[in-house]
């Protein structure tokens, strides 16, 4: 078990929610709040996409990720940085003619993926480790083994910490292999992902038999989505690890009651609570993680 967790609040994501939350978070000024909101509950971390203001689709815009992450940094309040660095990476498969990407398809080079980390500097940066089969339709995302080596290789050139998103075992072990290569500093940081169509399934051995597979030294967390995310706060910590939990993964507080950020942090420290562990602040999590304060 873990007794000092760090929580992670992934507030918006990019998925296709925008009309099934009365208050997702869109524009840059509400991501923003969202995630200040989210540290003040309790988060260390803050995960952070960005969205289209007029769409609410998510996007890859620099000078969106520039206003949030000046919004959060100018706030005063404390908490670690985490932009996404996997955007960029989705292919839409035309069956009938398959050598063509078809419509939505959004998929560029790797470090094109990585052009406001370049510009921002954030603490950490997330980079998906794997090639997935992505729900129900002909959605594909890429994520090769030398396109990693060459994000993992530039992210460390910056001094951003990566965080390791795997899926599924594959993930984890092409991810360990960046490891091993020297392409990844000290100490490692994986992020398990649980119940995302067609990755691992959100099952107890799912994260046992992904966690049992780590490097030595690894620092986790994990999340499963939908209803299973608090469920998997307190199996996440039972096996040793952190913790993620936001509008991202989940959008609600209660079966039928839509969540904020800030109360899905404070439902997860609850539990953190009642396990008998405690959530890390912003700079224990800095000191656990190997990374500097940003001024």
């Amino acid at each position: 078990m873990n007794y000092e967790v760090i929580v992670t609040c992934a507030v918006t994501g990019s998925g296709d929610t925008a009309d099934k939350h009365p208050d997702l978070p869109i524009t840059p000024a509400q991501i923003a709040t969202a995630a200040i909101d989210a540290a003040k509950a309790g988060a260390a971390i803050v995960h952070c996409h960005v969205r289209d203001p007029e769409t609410g689709k998510g996007t890859r815009d620099v000078k969106l990720y520039a206003e949030v992450v000046d919004r959060i940094r100018s706030s005063g309040v404390d908490c670690v940085v985490n932009l996404t660095a996997g955007m960029g990476g989705d292919l839409m498969i035309d069956v009938d003619n398959p050598t063509v990407p078809a419509a939505g398809t959004d998929l560029v080079p790797p470090l094109t993926r990585l052009a406001h980390v370049e510009e921002l500097l954030p603490d950490i940066c997330s980079l998906d480790c794997g090639t997935l089969n992505f729900g129900e339709d002909n959605s594909v995302y890429v994520s090769t083994p030398n396109m990693l080596r060459n994000m993992a290789k530039r992210v460390q050139e910056l001094g951003v910490k990566p965080e390791l998103e795997v899926f599924d075992t594959g993930h984890l072990w092409l991810a360990t292999r960046l490891v091993a290569e020297g392409l990844i500093d000290a100490p490692p940081l994986f992020q398990i992902c649980l119940g995302i169509p067609y990755g691992a399934p959100a099952t107890t051995g799912s994260m046992k038999n992904m966690v049992d597979m780590l490097p030595e030294g690894a620092e986790w967390a994990g999340f499963a989505i939908s209803r299973l995310e608090m469920p998997f706060v307190a199996q996440a910590i039972l096996l040793g690890g952190h913790v993620r939990v936001g509008l991202e993964d989940n959008l609600y507080l209660e079966r039928g009651v839509p969540a904020t950020n800030a109360q899905l942090v404070e439902k997860a420290i609850r539990l953190i609570d009642l396990l008998g562990a405690r959530a890390m602040t912003p700079d224990e999590a800095r000191a656990r993680l190997g990374l500097r304060k940003r001024t």
